[in-house]
């Protein structure tokens, strides 16, 4: 049996906002934005080629805004991607080389923090 991670819920104070930074500055494609009702709107974004998804929204978490730590993306080309972050507006970090990898980092306009990985050459 298959267990797929498919969507992970990324508490945001504005909604609007949150949704802009993540399709417009980052890149990730806006699937949904439904309002079912005056306490719940979901919104849905997918990075290119990712098979999980984030939900923001409205009666989507009880998490507090910002509290999200350690949200993980794998890219081919680690200064590519932070290229594209920049040239977008977001304030990413400079390139980490380790040996499991080189990275950069982001985080939303809550505080939720991402990392960008490029794996190691096998």
């Amino acid at each position: 049996m298959d267990w797929k991670l498919e969507l992970v819920a990324i508490p945001v104070s504005d909604v609007d906002h949150a949704k802009s930074f993540y399709a417009d500055q980052v890149g990730f494609n806006a699937d949904h934005d439904h309002t079912v009702s005056d306490e719940v709107r979901f919104v849905q974004l997918t990075p290119p080629g990712s098979a999980c998804s984030i939900a923001l929204g409205k009666g989507i978490t009880d998490a507090a805004p910002g509290s999200v730590v350690g949200l993980q993306l794998v890219v081919d080309d680690v200064q590519q991607a932070r290229n594209e972050l920049t040239e977008r507006g977001v304030n990413v970090s400079d390139v980490q080389d380790f040996p499991w990898g080189s990275f950069v980092f982001f985080s939303d306009p809550d505080g939720n923090r991402w990392s960008v990985q490029q794996l190691p050459r096998r």
